[in-house]
């Protein structure tokens, strides 16, 4: 069986204004990077959105470490769109070199279901992570000097949130002290690294559709508090002109094309299990103008990146979701049916059925949000007959329709059922899209909300740290933000541990962050930290180049 790499390489791609004429973009609509990599124009927005525009989510079930292949699946349905005669633009988040060089490895794809050029989108790409890197450490570096000459603004030191952006996972940055040295050298103080992916600045470029609402955005990010726990924002520090100016260009999509040569918008990257886990709204809101269908993943499962794109970006966007897909593997149902995953690849029907539970609730989470569902099962090699065959029985019991997906191994022609199912649910007009909270109840209400109807949690308990959190924020005039909730991705639950489908049990916030810049409210469950590390085996040691400068060891 061949690489995704090689697969990859052999792939013909075509110039990427080629690709952009099958959706109505000319060359003066684009910037080239290179031959295969542009951004998107402003001035597309300008367009009136398409009458016949439908907006299709992918998620899952809750996920494994072994992965459920979400994104090969919106890529291979973006295809197989193509292939029934609908134009239909993919939507995903840029890979963070943390998870290319650590564990996860990188976010195109793979197989015959890819976003190309492959190595360049999993690499440095257009530089727009690395413009959200120096845009956080730009508003950190003046935050420093504002200290250093005297502090007019009156922050406090130990209560100071903005810290510093690597995008990198580095765990002996997580905590850290800065100011060391003489007199002339700032001022010691605690601070910390967050990972690129998570900086407030990331969840607000995904979420703005103009520079004027890019500025207003950085312009409120909480930088600190005073002595008398008033929040002093970015605006104050005078950092917003030229945060926004290392940023003009990343604002802007970034077009790139599949293995089969339809187009792809790859933008922006917020992590799911810690910021709100989709590709940007800009994307979305071009795709609308473009084509029939937006296909947009969503990180994790439907307790996570699908509840954050229903309640915050679709909301924002004021756009309803047509349809939803969810990824389901007969792999990760045997892990949560109690299956360890070294023995995964043996047959155990009786697990599938058990592990049914945990995909069964995020049929429900779909249902709950009034979106209607078609599950898509990503079949791999080690899939037996007679585990499909349950699983199938199990979803025709439930009702909902389903597909047997082969995109890796056949493209678009693996997909098509599942399009034409799509379709259907989209263009039923069924979907009766709502939102689990409204934004002006409390901060309390809306985490139990959440917490309750997407876990399936009987409750939440607060930390005494996260309560007075929670009401300095509503003091402050921040209780009418979006809620975005830090949790494991491995369960339901806060506790990473506990697979399948929870029952009788309660979450425990045991933190909260504001990221007022963003409009979201963060509460941490559980040991969420927002700077991953290094595994004991990276995927940087299996990453290398050749002496014709072929990359080896990405997937």
């Amino acid at each position: 069986m061949k690489s995704d790499i090689e697969i990859a390489r052999e792939a013909k791609l075509l110039p990427i204004w080629e690709v952009g004429e099958k959706v109505g973009l000319s060359r003066d609509d684009l910037e080239l990077h290179t031959d295969y990599m542009a951004k998107i124009k402003m001035d597309v927005l300008k367009r009136p959105i398409r009458k016949d525009a439908k907006v299709v989510l992918v998620t899952a079930m809750t996920p494994t470490k072994l992965g459920e292949g979400k994104t090969t699946v919106a890529v291979g349905l973006s295809q197989a769109m193509w292939r029934i005669g609908k134009t239909a633009i993919v939507n995903l988040r840029e890979p963070s070199l943390g998870p290319v060089f650590g564990i996860k490895g990188g976010a195109t794809g793979g197989g015959y279901a890819q976003v190309l050029p492959m190595e360049d989108i999993n690499l440095h790409f257009t530089g727009d992570f690395h413009a959200v890197t120096y845009a956080h450490n730009l508003l950190a570096a003046m935050l420093d000097a504002h200290l250093h000459f005297g502090n007019e603004l009156g922050f406090h030191i130990k209560r100071i949130e903005w810290g510093r952006a690597l995008d990198l996972n580095e765990r002996a940055l997580r905590h850290i002290i800065v100011g060391l040295g003489g007199p002339g050298d700032g001022v010691p103080r605690e601070s910390h690294f967050v990972i690129t992916a998570a900086s407030e600045i990331m969840a607000i470029l995904g979420l703005v559709t103009s520079y004027r609402e890019l500025k207003e955005a950085l312009s409120r990010i909480v930088v600190g508090w005073t002595r008398k726990r008033e929040p002093i924002v970015a605006g104050k520090l005078g950092a917003v002109g030229a945060m926004a100016a290392l940023l003009k260009h990343a604002l802007k999509p970034n077009l790139v094309q599949t293995i089969e040569n339809t187009p792809a918008i790859v933008h922006t990257g917020p992590f799911a299990n810690i910021a709100h886990g989709t590709s940007s709204l800009m994307g979305v809101e071009v795709s609308r103008r473009l084509a029939e269908y937006t296909i947009i993943e969503a990180g994790f499962g439907s307790d996570l990146g699908a509840e954050k794109f229903i309640d915050i970006v679709a909301r924002k966007g004021g756009f309803r979701v047509d349809a939803a897909v969810i990824v389901a593997t007969i792999r990760a149902l045997k892990v949560h049916g109690g299956v360890p995953l070294e023995e995964v690849k043996q047959e155990n029907v009786e697990a599938v059925r058990k592990g049914y539970e945990n995909l069964q609730k995020h049929i429900e989470n779909l249902r709950i949000f009034g979106v209607p569902a078609v599950v898509a099962i990503n079949r791999f090699p080690t899939d037996t007959e007679a585990e499909i065959r349950a699983l199938e029985e199990l979803l025709e019991q439930e009702g909902v329709p389903y597909s047997l997906v082969e995109v890796h191994s056949r493209g678009g022609e693996g997909g098509i059922d599942l399009a034409e199912k799509v379709v259907k649910l989209a263009e039923s007009g069924n979907s009766d899209m709502k939102f689990l909270y409204e934004l002006d109840e409390d901060l309390k209400t809306k985490i139990e909300k959440i917490s309750k109807a997407m876990y399936g949690a009987e409750g939440v308990d607060f930390t005494d740290e996260a309560r007075k959190k929670l009401r300095l924020y509503e003091r402050r005039g921040y209780g009418g933000l979006y809620i975005n909730m830090a949790k494991t991705q491995y369960s339901l639950s806060d506790n990473p541990k506990v697979l399948g489908r929870p029952r009788n049990f309660r979450v425990k916030v045991t933190d909260a962050v504001l990221l007022a810049g963003a409009g979201f409210v963060v509460p941490i469950l559980g040991g969420i930290n927002l700077m991953p590390g290094l595994p004991r085996h990276p995927n940087a040691l299996d990453i290398t180049m050749d002496d014709e400068g072929n990359i080896e060891g990405l997937f």
